[in-house]
């Protein structure tokens, strides 16, 4: 799915493309996963006052408590969605919208994709957002996503971008066979996890050191 610059005001590509050499260099090998990295402009995903800092490596605030992950995060679990995969994944399930740029790379690397989003406003900007930039392959729904979008299921790959002690069974449930859910896992000390779904039953590994805000329950409408 392509994305349209036309109704949004946009940095120079030279600046987004600089941030995709810098994620290069940072060890983000899938080349998907860099092509959408320095397509998308970030800076319309930040509230104004912070657009000069959008393509840095950090994580920043989008208000209600919430964060845009750094560019680094949002490619590192692109790319170990995507599993070396030499096609696009069929559908994908996001839980925590936010600001709706880890959606909008997942539209370029899935064919389907499915966002939840606990908070009203949050998801109201993005829908603006995703309509601005052209994005259609995307499905967005107010709803606390801890149980997931089983009418929709199975996923061949599942991405939570709160941080979560433990993966619960429905999830779990939601996930293809040969599919991967990509997480972070954990409370004060967390670490990104993948659980791949195998022929052998689900396999769970642990990576890197991260940093999220929780996941939490329930439904805001303002």
């Amino acid at each position: 799915m392509s994305v349209r610059y036309s109704e949004v005001g946009m940095t120079s590509p030279r600046t987004r493309i600089r941030m995709a050499e810098r994620l290069r260099k940072q060890g983000i090998e899938d080349e998907v996963v860099l092509a959408a990295m320095a397509l998308i402009p970030r800076h319309v995903f930040v509230e104004e006052a912070l657009a000069s800092r959008a393509y840095e490596d950090v994580a920043l605030p989008i208000n209600y408590g919430q964060t845009i992950s750094s560019p680094w995060i949002v490619a590192r679990m692109s790319e170990l969605l995507r599993n070396k995969r030499n096609n696009s994944l069929e559908k994908v399930l996001e839980i925590g919208t936010g600001s709706g740029y880890q959606t909008t790379v997942l539209t370029q690397i899935a064919n389907e994709v499915y966002s939840l989003e606990r908070i009203g406003p949050l998801l109201t900007r993005t829908r603006i957002r995703l309509r601005k930039l052209g994005i259609r392959n995307v499905y967005l729904k107010h709803a606390d996503g801890i149980d997931g979008l089983s009418e929709f299921s199975p996923f061949d790959g599942i991405m939570l971008t709160a941080v979560i002690p433990k993966i619960p069974e429905v999830l779990l449930g939601q996930l293809a066979a040969g599919g991967r859910i990509v997480f972070p896992k954990g409370s004060e000390q967390q670490y990104l996890c993948i659980i791949d779904h195998t022929p052998e039953g689900f396999v769970e590994t642990i990576l890197d050191e991260v940093r999220f805000v929780p996941i939490l329950p329930g439904i805001i409408n303002r």
